[in-house]
């Protein structure tokens, strides 16, 4: 067992056990905060059922976004939709053996690296060009689409520039979630996509990319119209007025 593999499975171990407490903390925070108002944004269903479903149009495709701007939530749906089909197509390398429908995505997951690449410039370009996003963007702004590319253009260098040894790889992986630790090529492009990856997993809990379940816990989206029917009153001020 090498020390490259060592090393490599000791920061995957990190970032894993990192993103899923992190992710977690955060959702429970989420939950746990009162939301004393009824803030639907309107027009907004007055039915749960009605509720759920502007919820599915907003993680499907972006409703609210297309109504604001039209260029951002094409960059933002291109990447989005093609992150789902590039994250799909990498389950191989954690399945022995391969689920069908993974098998099938595998054609469209390869040209969906490029979409993905394409709606971040374009999302990264809007934070450059559009004075009023220029204005309000931080430095970690910028970082995480400079990630993001990076992990995208990595992957696809190693698919189109300098191939890797993927059943090695896949090896790798399973072995990872077999506490199994397998060896693992050394090629220079496959380390820095690796890397790049463990990096994203470390600051995903701490960075803005947490909107992806934050949408689920705002109270603009997740209300119902029911102001004049039924009375609102968050967790905390529930039991104040049992008190009184």
């Amino acid at each position: 067992m090498s020390l490259l593999a060592i090393t490599y499975a000791a920061l995957f171990y990190v970032a894993a056990a990192v993103l899923v407490i992190g992710v977690g903390l955060k959702i429970r925070r989420y939950a746990g905060t009162p939301a004393p108002l009824k803030i639907p944004t309107t027009p907004a269903p007055t039915t749960t059922g009605g509720v759920a479903l502007r919820l599915t149009r907003e993680v499907v495709f972006f409703e609210s976004l297309f109504k604001a701007s039209k260029w951002t939530w094409l960059f933002g749906w291109m990447f989005h939709a093609a992150l789902v089909l590039v994250l799909l197509r990498h389950l191989r390398y954690f399945q022995q053996p391969v689920w069908t429908p993974v098998v099938w995505v595998q054609a469209f997951g390869i040209y969906a690296g490029f979409a993905m690449v394409a709606g971040l410039a374009g999302l990264w370009a809007r934070r450059f060009l559009v004075d009023r996003v220029r204005y309000i963007s931080t430095p970690s702004d910028h970082l995480h689409l400079a990630l993001l590319i990076a992990i995208g253009v990595s992957g696809l260098s190693m698919r189109f520039v300098a191939p890797t040894d993927i059943m090695a790889v896949k090896a790798f992986m399973l072995g990872l979630m077999r506490l199994n630790i397998q060896p693992l090529p050394s090629d220079p492009l496959l380390l820095l996509h690796l890397a790049l990856v463990a990096t994203l997993m470390l600051v995903f809990p701490i960075s803005k990319l947490l909107h992806a379940p934050g949408l689920f816990f705002s109270p603009g989206r997740n209300q119902a119209d029911t102001s004049r029917e039924v009375r609102h009153l968050a967790a905390w001020a529930s039991v104040y007025d049992k008190q009184k």
